[in-house]
């Protein structure tokens, strides 16, 4: 498992999980939960970051060891994800992004026409995208096309810790893909970050259920752990399930007298 890396745009992380920072009641919780976490890469709002800002914006919190991701977070359309990421970056953030596309105000679901058209024209110009979508196979494949480095599904509506609700579409996302699945939204518990893992999934995305915790350090580390758990299970074998017992120990061979 030394060698078990995953690779986004040719990039190298030994950590799956990527850990959010909204929802803290303060910076410094936020920072100790991602330290917590062991993660290398963090998503942020871009509106949450002041570009101008030289001391006590969010960005000054984090390690220098984790990288950033800005999100588009609160963008209806394209041509508004488009330009938030555009201002980000000339506002010297990463040209990483993490592309979310909402105009749903009750569920939070993605657009998947207008995240397709922003994802194309975000790679075209530069940019390294990795797009919240539904958990739709077809839509994946494209995005794929267009060159996004992830594809990311979510498990469950944002915020809701359902847990993998929407498990089978997903699967076949994980079956086909070309570039890493990153499951991203909907996990309430390390349990349900340890199935994904162990489904095959390359990552998780994680902020409601550890911002939210009772003690988000503890719950980070704990997220932390069930995710390698669940990584070193799927690449050991999870045994396939049966319809009827079998014994543990051999019954052949017995003495029986």
């Amino acid at each position: 498992m030394q060698d078990d890396v995953l690779t986004i745009a040719g990039r190298a992380f030994r950590s799956r999980l990527i850990t959010g920072t909204g929802k803290y009641d303060s910076f410094e919780t936020m920072r100790d939960a991602v330290v917590a976490s062991g993660c290398e890469l963090v998503t942020v709002a871009v509106r949450r970051i002041d570009l101008e800002a030289s001391g006590d914006d969010i960005t000054s919190f984090l390690p220098e060891t984790v990288g950033l991701l800005p999100n588009t977070a609160g963008c209806e359309t394209a041509v508004e994800a488009i330009r938030v990421a555009r201002l980000a970056r000339a506002g010297g953030l990463p040209d990483w992004v993490k592309l979310e596309v909402i105009p749903d105000g009750r569920y939070l679901l993605p657009d998947p026409v207008e995240t397709l058209r922003a994802a194309e024209a975000l790679v075209a110009d530069g940019f390294t995208v990795l797009p919240y979508m539904l958990p739709d196979p077809v839509l994946a494949s494209r995005l794929e096309d267009v060159g996004c480095a992830t594809v990311m599904p979510l498990a469950a509506p944002i915020g809701t810790g359902r847990g993998l609700k929407l498990r089978d579409a997903i699967g076949i996302m994980i079956e086909q893909a070309r570039v890493p699945v990153v499951i991203d939204a909907g996990l309430g518990s390390p349990s349900q970050a340890a199935e994904a893992m162990e489904m095959g999934a390359d990552a998780v995305l994680v902020n409601t259920a550890i911002a939210r915790a009772g003690d988000p350090v503890a719950m980070a580390r704990a997220f932390r752990l069930a995710v390698e758990a669940g990584r070193l299970a799927y690449c050991a074998g999870v045994m396939e399930p049966g319809e009827t017992a079998e014994p543990s120990s051999p019954v052949a061979g017995l003495v029986t007298s």
